[in-house]
């Protein structure tokens, strides 16, 4: 299983902070398909992802049991 965290505007698109996949293994780029399909979350090219809180790219491998955090960008002043 892995545990997907959502941020900031991402909450209120997927309607939830938090969701969980049953898989094993899938890459980021497969991630952001399923996102896209499933909770119509637009724009994740956008969106920095983190496994297990390091920053991952889009070949970076999910494992079971790993967090993957989606980050939108941030700005301020």
């Amino acid at each position: 299983m892995i545990t997907v965290l959502f941020f900031a505007h991402l909450q209120e698109m997927a309607g939830t902070e938090r969701i969980t996949i049953e898989a094993n293994e899938m890459t980021i780029s497969t991630l952001k398909k399923k996102l896209a399909e499933e909770y119509q979350l637009k724009n994740l090219d956008q969106i920095m992802f983190a496994i297990n809180e390091e920053y991952a790219n889009e070949d970076d491998a999910i494992k079971a049991g790993d967090i993957v955090a989606l980050i939108p960008p941030v700005s301020g002043g």
